[in-house]
């Protein structure tokens, strides 16, 4: 029988290696000519890979989280079996794969991985090498990872009372244990377990719903979470942060983009994020080091002239951070448009490789949940990253026309900047933040030539 070696393939420019971030077959399987088997994350985009050959699985390389290097075998399929079951690993197998990993006896691993072949018997998953500790399972037949599904219920005490469904059903919304209600008669009813409620139980229970322990759940570090641990660490551990904070007043932007937004027509609805970002690159020309990217390693900062703005994205994958293009030369309509086009695209993992990266300034922003201030990490190599807060109404004073002051109702949002103090200092970052003020609180300069 003819076995085929399915090498990970050259997926970008200048990628090594790619990482292990969901198997869709597992050994055993059978697969048919481009068919998906896996996905694999290099930088932050994800590319599914499909089996060019069609056959059974009989190899597969590592588990979910493991690095594969370009060019080395990522699948061994059987080409002339029938599926029925996976076929045990032959020398043929250990040889390709040995000629691979010179010096590697017996337990042989594929290249990239940390885990040893099939079982020379049983062709089973991938097991343990004698350097770590035996996983629990297969990776390929569980790629991702699922919360423990507790405990099976107890067949004890409970098992043995008397009570209708309903009854039961009620019991088990609140989390009590019917052993421990008392019934008044042979069975417990609804006003048996009211009367629970009321006055409580040996074991303690004072409310509905309370909280319970649950038991601790591993979850591997891998995919987009992993990379942007990586990203963070090194962001903090190279970069000297400060972050400083403003108030603004945007009562009358928020007029404003009412206004407008009650005029768009056919045109996207406005929120704060497009007059912020118009902000940003007006003040910007000002405060070039602001622009930039620090190359630590050759101590050359470069201050751009376009700005690719940065927009901090939230999805189920984790921390994304698509990049508006020439945000300098696009008018509140149209980074609305592109603002929605690539939050969507990031969180449906639709967004292309060039679009999540070469920004020179970021943007994050938490929205309604923005809390008072922030302290944003730096997406480095950049050397500024910029937080808008959530807004506000206070009570604060205003001048009137006779010299005093009113008090008034204003919308106020803090404004947040964290900056790379080898390359912006304090003075430069709290005089940018001051341009970005004054231009969202005077709206109209927004707009003007």
């Amino acid at each position: 029988m003819a076995r085929f070696t399915f090498r990970l393939p050259d997926i970008g420019e200048g990628i090594a290696e790619a990482e292990i971030v969901a198997w869709h077959v597992k050994i055993g399987d059978r697969v048919e000519e481009d068919q998906q088997v896996a996905d694999m994350m290099t930088d932050k985009a994800t590319v599914e890979m499909e089996s060019p050959v069609s056959g059974v699985v009989v190899e597969l390389a590592g588990e979910v989280g493991d690095q594969v290097p370009i060019g080395s075998a990522l699948m061994i399929v059987e080409t002339d079996g029938d599926g029925a079951e996976a076929p045990p690993a032959s020398e043929e197998v250990e040889e390709q794969i040995e000629a691979e990993n010179p010096g590697v006896e017996e337990a042989q691993v594929l290249p990239g991985t940390g885990r040893k072949t099939a079982d020379a018997v049983g062709g089973g998953a991938p097991q343990a090498t004698p350097l770590e500790a035996p996983q629990p399972s297969s990776p390929a037949a569980t790629p991702l990872h699922h919360p423990s599904a507790g405990p099976p219920p107890r067949a004890g005490e409970e098992a043995k009372v008397l009570a209708s469904p309903a009854v039961r059903a009620r019991a088990a919304d609140l989390g009590i244990d019917l052993a421990e209600v008392k019934a008044d008669g042979d069975r417990v009813r609804h006003a048996d377990l009211d009367a629970f409620l009321r006055y409580g139980s040996t074991q303690g229970y004072h409310a509905p719903h309370a909280s319970r322990a649950r038991e601790d759940q591993p979850v591997k570090v891998i995919g987009m979470r992993r990379r942007i641990a990586e990203n963070m660490a090194a962001s903090k551990r190279a970069i000297p942060h400060f972050t400083y904070v403003d108030e603004i007043d945007v009562t009358a932007l928020e007029a404003m983009r009412g206004d407008l937004n009650a005029n768009r027509g056919s045109r996207p609805k406005l929120t704060m994020l497009p007059f912020m970002i118009v902000a940003i690159c007006r003040a910007i020309p000002e405060f070039p080091m602001l622009n930039a990217r620090y190359d630590d390693e050759a101590g050359v900062v470069t201050r751009h002239g376009r700005i690719h703005l940065g927009m901090a994205a939230q999805t189920d994958a984790g921390l994304m951070v698509p990049v508006i293009r020439d945000a300098q030369d696009k008018n509140v309509w149209q980074l609305a448009s592109e603002i929605t086009r690539l939050a969507e695209a990031a969180r449906t993992g639709k967004a292309k490789s060039e679009e999540l990266s070469g920004s020179t300034l970021t943007v994050t922003s938490l929205g309604p949940l923005g809390g008072i201030a922030t302290t944003p990490v730096i997406n480095r190599p950049e050397v500024a990253i910029i937080g808008p807060n959530k807004i506000v109404e206070r009570p604060m004073f205003a001048k009137n026309r006779n010299g005093g002051d009113d008090i008034v109702r204003a919308k106020l949002m803090n404004l947040s900047i964290s900056c790379d103090h080898r390359v912006v200092d304090g003075h430069d970052a709290a005089s940018f933040v001051q341009a970005v003020k004054k231009l969202l609180e005077t709206p109209v300069l927004l707009f003007a030539d």
